[in-house]
C-alpha cells in the first residue's frame, strides 16, 4: 500500500506539472521582474534619471500636492479624473495624470506627466511606456484575452502548482540531503538534483507565493458566500467592505470647488505627518467630486492603504477607511501585501527576487527533465511521438523565449521614437512578437543545437542593451555608478550578468555538441 501511495503521489506531481508548467513559468517569470516593476520603471523613464532624490521627502509633500492638483485644475479642468503619485522610497519624480471623458460606454484615455519634486516644475519629456507595470499585469492577467478568463486560468495553474508543491514533499524521501546536493554533468539526474535544489531551498517562498496568489483571487473562485449575504451580490459586498473605493455617479453638474490649496493645507492640519502615496480627484467641477488621500503603508503586513475622502464643494470630511482593519481584514491584507511584497526592503525584495528565480529553475527543469527521461527510455533509432515533440518545443520556446520577449520589450524602449503613436502598446506587441518567433523555431525543431543558438542569441542580446541604453540616453553604467545611481547601474549590471549566464551555458552545449557529435546526431530533439 505505501509503494501505491508514493506511486500515485509521483505520477500526481508529475501531471500536475507538466500539464501547466509553460503557464506556470511565465507567471513566475513575470511575477519575479514585477518585484522591480518600480525600478525597472524608473528606467523606462529617461527623463527622470537624473532627477536628484529628495532629503526631506515628507515634509515637502503637501506644497507638492498642492502645486501638481493647481497644474491639472488649470490644464484638465474637464477631466473625469485627476490623479497625482507622490515620489516614495522607490519612484523619484511626482506623476501627474488625468483621465478623459468616457464616451460610449469606454473608458476615457489616460494622460500622463511627470513633475521634478524638488522645482515642483513639469517635465516635459513624457515617455509612453508601462515600464515595469506590464509584467505586474502579465502575471495575473496575461494578455490579448478577457482579463476574466485570464484569471481563471492564472488560478487553474496555481492550484496545480500547490498540489505539486505539496504531492513533491511527500514523495521527498532525503528533503534535507537534497539541498546540499547538485551532480553535475550526469544528464537527467542533474537536472533532478537542478529542480530538487530549486525547490527545497526555496521551499517557504514557494508556498507563501502560491497560497497567498490564490488568496488574492479568492472573491472570484468563491462568489458565493457574498452572493448569499448580499441581495445585490459581490459588488454590494465589496461596497460594504472597503466603501472607499465606490464612485459616485457624475450628475453632470457643475458647481465650483474650494481651492485646492484650501483643501490640502485642511488635510494637512489635522494629519500633518501623513506619508502621503497618492491623492485622486475624482469627477472635478461636479458636485459629486470627492478629493482621496491615500497613504503609504510602507513595511507595514497591509495592502490596501489608509485614505481620507473630502467632499470639494464644502471641504467636509466624508470618509475615512483602512485606517484600522478587523483580525479578518489584517489577515486578508497581510497575504496580500506578502504576495505583492510592497512591504520589503531592499534586502527582502532581493531575497524575494532571488527565490522567484529558484521558482523558474524549478519549473523549467521539471519540464526539461520530463522529456529528457522519456527519450532515454526510447529505443535508438526511434521516432519521437508528436507529444514528446510538442513538450521539448514548448519548453524550448518558454524557457529562452522569454528572454528574448523581454530584452525585446527594453530595446524596444529604447529605440521607438517617443512621437510614436501607441508606443506603449507597440513595446507589449513587440514582446509577443519576439517570444513568437522564438516559439516557431523550437516547434519546427527543438534540439541541442537550437538551445545552443538561443542561449548564444540571448547573450548577445542581453550584452547590447546596456550599450543599446549608453547611445539612446544621456548616462551610461559607468556615470551611473559615480552619480551613485545604483537603481539604474544595477540594471545594466543585471543585464550584462544574464549575458554571461547565458554565454557559459551556449559554451557548455556547444562542448557538449562537440565531445559527443554522435549522440547529438542520433538524439536530435534531446537537451544534453
Amino acid at each position: 500500500m505505501k509503494d501505491s501511495f508514493f506511486r500515485s503521489m509521483t505520477w500526481l506531481h508529475t501531471w500536475t506539472g507538466l500539464l501547466v508548467c509553460w503557464l506556470l513559468f511565465l507567471i513566475f517569470f513575470a511575477g519575479t521582474l514585477s518585484f522591480f516593476r518600480h525600478e525597472i520603471t524608473l528606467w523606462s523613464q529617461p527623463a527622470i534619471h537624473d532627477v536628484a532624490p529628495q532629503e526631506n521627502r515628507v515634509l515637502s509633500q503637501q506644497s507638492q500636492i498642492t502645486s501638481a492638483l493647481q497644474h491639472l485644475e488649470a490644464n484638465a479642468a474637464d477631466a473625469e479624473t485627476w490623479w497625482v503619485g507622490l515620489p516614495s522610497e522607490r519612484t523619484r519624480a511626482i506623476e501627474v495624470s488625468y483621465q478623459d471623458k468616457g464616451k460610449e460606454g469606454k473608458r476615457g484615455q489616460w494622460h500622463d506627466q511627470f513633475m521634478d519634486p524638488n522645482t515642483e516644475e513639469t517635465l516635459n519629456e513624457y515617455r509612453d511606456s508601462k515600464g515595469g507595470l506590464f509584467f505586474y499585469r502579465l502575471h495575473f492577467n496575461l494578455h490579448y484575452m478577457d482579463r476574466t478568463v485570464a484569471r481563471w486560468l492564472v488560478s487553474l495553474a496555481s492550484l496545480f502548482m500547490l498540489i505539486g508543491l505539496i504531492s513533491g514533499i511527500v514523495i521527498h524521501k532525503r528533503i534535507f540531503k537534497d539541498m546540499f546536493q547538485f551532480r553535475k554533468g550526469k544528464g537527467v539526474r542533474t537536472w533532478l538534483d537542478a529542480h530538487n535544489l530549486s525547490s527545497v531551498l526555496a521551499l517557504p517562498f514557494h508556498i507563501m507565493i502560491t497560497y497567498t496568489g490564490l488568496v488574492t483571487l479568492i472573491f472570484m473562485l468563491f462568489p458565493y458566500p457574498a452572493m448569499t449575504q448580499y441581495e445585490e451580490g459581490r459588488k454590494a459586498f465589496f461596497a460594504d467592505l472597503n466603501p472607499a473605493r465606490q464612485h459616485a455617479d457624475i450628475t453632470g453638474n457643475q458647481v465650483e470647488m474650494l481651492p485646492m490649496k484650501q483643501l490640502v493645507d485642511q488635510f494637512y492640519t489635522n494629519w500633518p505627518n501623513i506619508d502621503v502615496k497618492r491623492v485622486i480627484v475624482d469627477h472635478p467641477s461636479d458636485e459629486t467630486a470627492q478629493l482621496k488621500f491615500y497613504a503609504n503603508t510602507g513595511t507595514k503586513v497591509q495592502d490596501e492603504m489608509p485614505v481620507w475622502i473630502y467632499n470639494t464643494v464644502t471641504g467636509e470630511l466624508v470618509m475615512t477607511a483602512n485606517t484600522e482593519l478587523s483580525v479578518s481584514e489584517t489577515l486578508y491584507d497581510g497575504m496580500i501585501a506578502l504576495h505583492t511584497g510592497r512591504l520589503a526592503l531592499p534586502g527582502l525584495r532581493w531575497l524575494f527576487f532571488m527565490c522567484g528565480i529558484a521558482g523558474c529553475v524549478m519549473i523549467g527543469s521539471g519540464a526539461v527533465m520530463w522529456a529528457k527521461r522519456i527519450r532515454e527510455r526510447m529505443k535508438v533509432g526511434k521516432t519521437a511521438s508528436f507529444g514528446l515533440r510538442l513538450v521539448e518545443g514548448l519548453n524550448l520556446a518558454t524557457i529562452m523565449g522569454l528572454p528574448v520577449a523581454t530584452a525585446a520589450f527594453f530595446f524596444a524602449n529604447r529605440l521607438l521614437p517617443d512621437s510614436f503613436t501607441g508606443r506603449a502598446e507597440a513595446e507589449i506587441h513587440l514582446f509577443f512578437l519576439g517570444w513568437l518567433g522564438v516559439a516557431l523555431m523550437a516547434l519546427y525543431k527543438a534540439g541541442t543545437a537550437q538551445w545552443r543558438q538561443l542561449a548564444q542569441f540571448n547573450a548577445v542580446l542581453w550584452l547590447l542593451l546596456p550599450l543599446c541604453n549608453a547611445f539612446t540616453t544621456q548616462g551610461n553604467l559607468v556615470s551611473y555608478i559615480v552619480k551613485q545611481q545604483w537603481v539604474l547601474a544595477g540594471f545594466d549590471i543585471l543585464c550584462l550578468i544574464t549575458a554571461a549566464v547565458f554565454y557559459i551555458q551556449s559554451r557548455k552545449l556547444a562542448n557538449k555538441e562537440a565531445a559527443n557529435p554522435a549522440i547529438s546526431r542520433t538524439l536530435k530533439g534531446q537537451v544534453v
